[in-house]
């Protein structure tokens, strides 16, 4: 008993495992709402008779928020102290969970679920700089591991968790049910997290920088999620993609001659860094396509519920949790390179093996590939951070984080338009080929039904049913296919920039001492 009360207590040599624990706390909370909130949407549309432009900005504000601000985030973990704007992340992203719980309506959902995406921005970069910060090199893989296979288990059971509080209490719960995991993680993070900085810049915000990043970012982001919707050739998309051009483009050149800069873009001179931001970019471009096209499939073409189609994911979610962490320990043993290889040529032969799916062939043709994805994903997320975080100096893990997840965020975002634009397309001429006696106005709203599986309702013609579940399956596999020729490609990349050699050991090169920074002072504005 004393000894289980010793291993317990908060001591100098475990402080970094309760840190872990704290840090994995907030990181499920924040990448459950991911995914939690897309099961529910029916019930808040009946509940608050939100529109369909509200029910999509429920899912964007959030997406677009987290997106533009990590970069912002993370530098101002390094600036303020990490453990401080971790702290104000995790405390603004309950608050604002309440107030979506008890929204009357969706303009207020809205804007409680942009509030929402500004404080997980807080938190993101800092719970992974924060672990980086607490674990030595030879460390660091079996702790982002760990890392990694939280994240992974929240946002493959998010549908689950969603569909059954829907179902079972209320839409709102989803909502409630961060608050006492937020309390959690920051009575955790009070007890055990250490301060930090990086010593080596001052309190002086680039204020230029966050604004040209915001607006270029915005844009960009922007275009990606209304592309498909407004279409790529009309003047709102066309003046999006300019704006955002023009803005990165002023970004970079203010980055580059003021003192403290918000991205060190140093960074990208490191083959190591540089490939291991691209691996996360391509892996979550095709991850998150998988997610959203093929519960599309379970539900309108197999006929599955939201909580179903939850359940069956789950399969991918057991081989996550096991993969994570065993992927972190191989990292600290051989190395991320290897790693990264094998895992995105097997997230490749996933998607490959997607791309065959007929109507006829059902969940159990999926259930291989679903294992091979896991695995893969497994093999891929923790060597690729340990690698991307591995190659900057400690002092900079927070905007490095930032700058990584921020990746990860627009190749999400950037890989459901681009397959939304493949089934648009592509489904587009089958209907053309299947529907030719229907008019062409008829086969253009048949086809924008496709962005949501086909036609499902049943007082609609069998054929035409039929038809747009052929269309948006021969547009499925086109996407799969393309989509896992890119992650093959992502070995080669991975191949090329990683660093086929493992962390030093402990003995070899002395592991400095945790910063600790003096007591920050308030912030003003």
């Amino acid at each position: 008993m004393t000894d289980r009360i010793r291993a317990l207590s908060l001591t100098e040599e475990n402080r970094r495992w309760w840190t872990l624990a704290a840090m994995c706390f907030a990181l499920f909370m924040l990448m459950l709402d991911n995914t939690v909130v897309n099961v529910a949407l029916p019930s808040i549309q009946n509940d608050l008779g939100a529109s369909l432009a509200g029910l999509e900005w429920t899912i964007n504000a959030y997406t677009l928020s987290l997106a533009v601000l990590l970069v912002v985030g993370g530098r101002l973990g390094d600036i303020f102290g990490r453990r401080k704007i971790f702290l104000g992340g995790v405390s603004l992203f309950a608050l604002s969970s309440a107030a979506i719980g008890l929204a009357p309506n969706d303009t207020l959902l809205v804007i409680g679920r942009a509030i929402q995406g500004v404080g997980a921005a807080m938190m993101m970069p800092a719970t992974l700089s924060i672990v980086t910060n607490a674990f030595p090199p030879e460390e660091r893989g079996k702790a982002l591991g760990t890392w990694a296979g939280v994240s992974a288990l929240a946002l493959a059971i998010g549908p689950v968790v969603g569909g059954f509080l829907t179902e079972q209490v209320s839409w709102r719960a989803i909502f409630f049910l961060n608050l006492p995991v937020a309390a959690a993680a920051i009575a955790m993070t009070l007890f055990a997290v250490r301060e930090s900085r990086d010593e080596t810049v001052g309190r002086k915000i680039d204020y230029a920088g966050i604004a040209t990043l915001t607006v270029g970012l915005t844009s960009l982001v922007l275009t990606l999620i209304e592309g498909n919707s407004w279409g790529w050739g009309s003047a709102r998309i066309i003046g999006l993609i300019a704006l955002a051009i023009v803005s990165l483009a002023a970004f970079v050149t203010i980055e580059l001659r003021v003192d403290t800069p918000m991205v060190d873009f140093s960074f990208f001179k490191s083959r190591q860094f540089l490939g291991a931001s691209s691996v996360g970019f391509i892996v979550s471009f095709g991850m998150m396509a998988v997610f959203f096209f093929t519960a599309l499939y379970m539900q309108n073409i197999l006929g599955y519920s939201a909580l179903q189609t939850g359940v069956r994911f789950l399969p991918m979610t057991l081989v996550l949790i096991v993969m994570g962490p065993l992927a972190g320990r191989l990292t600290d043993r051989i190395g991320p390179k290897p790693l990264l290889v094998t895992g995105m040529l097997i997230v490749g032969a996933s998607q490959i093996w997607q791309s065959f799916l007929t109507s006829d062939t059902g969940y159990g043709f999926l259930l291989p590939s679903f294992i091979l994805l896991g695995v893969g994903i497994g093999l891929v997320m923790s060597p690729m951070t340990t690698a991307a975080m591995n190659a900057v100096d400690r002092t900079k893990v927070g905007v490095a984080s930032g700058v990584l997840s921020m990746g990860r965020m627009v190749g999400s975002t950037f890989g459901v338009a681009v397959f939304g634009a493949i089934v648009a397309g592509v489904g587009k001429s089958k209907l053309d080929e299947s529907l030719p006696g229907v008019g062409q106005g008829a086969r253009d709203r048949l086809a924008e039904s496709l962005g949501g599986g086909g036609v499902s309702d049943g007082a609609a013609p069998a054929r035409v049913v039929d038809a747009t579940h052929d269309a948006f399956i021969a547009a499925f596999g086109t996407g799969m296919k393309i989509s896992g020729i890119v992650a093959i490609l992502g070995a080669f990349v991975a191949a090329a920039l990683i660093s086929g050699r493992r962390p030093p050991a402990r003995e070899q090169v002395p592991v400095p001492a945790p910063e600790l920074a003096p007591e920050p002072e308030p912030i003003t504005a």
